[in-house]
């Protein structure tokens, strides 16, 4: 089993770069289907998620390859809109290429997707907005079939805000006849990204941003070369590394519009923050100080993407802190962990009651989520002792090379191989 070790106690210094957006390349990838041509993506980040979306587009006919940090997609011959259903079960952004695949070819059979088992991640809104445009969609034993004779644009009204609903009504409405408005639409920066990304294509998308997306429909969409953005995640993430150690990392092309509130919650840390040009400036205290109250939003508001990694701090701040999880059901699975190095976390329902401790102590610790794996690289970080996180291969899904990065900082961290 591939795994982490981490020797804990050295104080992060230096400067990182923060490569592309893991959830913003997803979804630009699959909107490739829907341009009978070529689509170029740059800064885009070797990931194995990025991977297990070639490999989707390639089974339904595209041609994908990649020089560095640049990939190519020709999507002119699509020739199979009912993909491996082995290939799905990887990754969660594949649901996408249902919205994609129906807009362009009329029709898709897409196995029920994969990804992180964080919670409960239905996809009932996705199925409203489809059948909203006039797809006719059935669920079957092993994934959803989407129809249609002709879409045409309409009203579509969220009952709650969610990113990937959003992006797979605003695939399927780029083809559709007249106009289509969906209301409550989710406001993230990678949901920003992709209608970015398709008005470059020709797509006609207005109220970008905001929670009211207007598409008027268009005939054909045209070739593409899309930068994609930093990943505020990633950024997050060595912020609180940098945190934890009480550390003074740079963090260079972070995207510090896009996680100003993850850079409040290091303020409330204790931490000095600093921004100059393209580059963030973390510096930890020798004091971590707890957060009285916390909570998980929907865009502006603090991810929960970023609440695990939070977690790891807090177990070592002085005092004690709240974290209210309001995204999903199982985004607590670092606290078994967590507690085996020596936290003190209570859960209650969808909240967590964290009381700081004066240290951790290394110990094995097993990955279950790609967040959730790269909070216990943090943890492992201030621990003392030796830390292994095992299932470390969830990470990869996320981060380029957390290991690299890291150890570029001062980190004792390295990767494991199966066989060593």
């Amino acid at each position: 089993m591939e795994r982490i070790e981490v020797e804990g106690g050295e104080r992060l210094l230096g400067e990182v770069v923060i490569h592309g957006s893991k959830n913003a390349v997803l979804p630009i990838m699959a909107a490739a289907v829907l341009n009978k041509g070529m689509t170029v993506i740059h800064n885009c980040p070797v990931i194995a998620d990025v991977e297990y979306m070639s490999d989707i587009l390639r089974n339904i006919g595209c041609l994908v390859t990649r020089d560095g940090d640049t990939i190519a997609i020709d999507a002119y011959n699509i020739d199979n809109t009912e993909p491996k259903e082995s290939l799905f079960t990887k990754l969660r952004a594949s649901v996408l290429l249902m919205g994609a695949l129906l807009g362009r070819c009329g029709e898709a059979v897409i196995p029920y997707p994969g990804g992180c088992k964080i919670g409960m991640r239905p996809i009932d809104l996705h199925i409203l907005a489809l059948k909203t445009l006039g797809a006719d969609v059935k669920e079957l034993d092993y994934g959803i079939s989407a129809r249609r004779i002709k879409l045409s644009g309409n009203v579509i009204t969220f009952s709650k805000r969610s990113v990937g609903a959003t992006q797979n009504a605003v695939l399927a409405a780029v083809y559709a006849e007249g106009t289509t408005i969906i209301k409550n639409a989710a406001t993230e920066p990678e949901v920003t990204s992709l209608l970015k990304c398709l008005n470059g294509m020709g797509a006609k998308i207005n109220g970008i941003g905001t929670d009211t997306v207007k598409i008027t429909g268009v005939k054909s969409l045209h070739d593409v070369v899309y930068e994609v953005e930093s990943d505020r995640i990633v950024a997050g993430t060595y912020v609180f590394a940098a945190a934890i150690t009480g550390g003074n990392v740079a963090l260079r092309k972070a995207p510090f519009d896009r996680m100003r509130s993850t850079v409040y919650r290091a303020l409330q840390l204790g931490c000095g923050v600093r921004q100059y040009k393209d580059t963030l400036v973390i510096e930890g205290s020798t004091r971590i100080k707890p957060i009285d109250y916390v909570r998980t939003r929907t865009y502006p508001g603090f991810p929960t993407d970023m609440q695990s990694q939070l977690m790891s701090v807090l177990a070592l701040a002085d005092g004690k802190s709240v974290i209210r999880e309001e995204i999903f059901e199982n985004r607590f699975t670092a606290v078994k962990e967590l507690v085996s190095m020596g936290a003190d976390i209570r859960i209650e329902n969808n909240t967590a009651e964290v009381t700081g401790v004066t240290a951790l102590k290394g110990t094995t610790v097993t990955a279950s989520d790609l967040r959730q794996g790269a909070a216990l690289v943090i943890a492992g970080l201030a621990a003392d002792g030796k830390t292994i996180i095992l299932n470390s291969a969830y990470i990869n899904r996320g981060y380029v090379d957390i290991c690299k990065d890291l150890k570029g900082l001062g980190a004792k961290i390295r990767w494991l191989k199966a066989d060593e």
